[in-house]
């Protein structure tokens, strides 16, 4: 019994991180597919650059949202799953496969965002703490770089030492989770650090009005 529930959250997972937000939100109020301008990426970013900054904001809390769901569910209220010495397992491995469903969106043609918000969503749901530190740190170098690929690029690097050095994390799930975050993220920007490394990438400025 316990590996259908399993089966049935891995399912719902990727099907809730599937949930397009920024085409849907850019397609019914403005119609516009943010992946058809800009940096032509899902993602809250594009969505805040093409649309303004109330579309931005709706997109990256929804987005987190889908990471933060199912992962918070089963970690602190469902019971069919077994305890065990390392019980972060299964929400973790639901997180991630919401994470999949945002960058290869079944709903999208399979083309997604680059999945940072939906693995905050992720993280908030196991180590808030540690989320919000990362969230400073993105910040922080948001508004002093604003570059928001290199904010999200050395936070996710910073979330391992985050975890496994200051918070003395004692699970070996949240630990390979950590890891395969920042190789994730790393992966999903590859073309932004290109960019980053010829001085081509786009600037984001805060309170940016939207080019009508």
């Amino acid at each position: 019994m316990e590996v259908l529930y399993l089966i049935f959250f891995l399912i719902l997972s990727y099907i809730i991180g599937s949930i397009p937000t920024a085409v849907w939100v850019g397609k019914k109020f403005y119609n516009i597919d943010v992946r058809e301008h800009g940096s032509k990426n899902s993602g809250a970013t594009n969505t805040y650059r093409v649309l303004g900054i109330k579309a931005g904001i709706f997109v990256f809390i929804f987005d987190v949202f889908k990471g933060w769901l199912l992962v918070y569910t089963v970690h602190y209220y469902l019971y069919f799953f077994p305890e065990s010495a390392d019980n972060l397992l299964i929400p973790l491995i639901i997180g991630i496969v919401a994470v999949f469903g945002h960058i290869f969106p079944l709903f999208a043609g399979f083309r997604g965002g680059k999945g940072v918000a939906t693995m905050l969503g992720v993280v908030i749901a196991i180590q808030p703490i540690a989320a919000l530190v990362c969230f400073v740190l993105f910040f922080i170098l948001l508004i002093l770089t604003k570059y928001v690929s290199l904010g999200s690029i050395i936070s996710a690097l910073f979330f391992p030492i985050f975890i496994n050095v200051f918070f003395h994390n004692p699970s070996i799930s949240l630990l390979v989770f950590s890891i395969l975050t920042s190789l994730i993220v790393v992966y999903t920007h590859k073309k932004n650090i290109v960019r980053l490394i010829s001085a081509s990438e786009n600037k984001t400025y805060i309170l940016r009005k939207r080019k009508n």
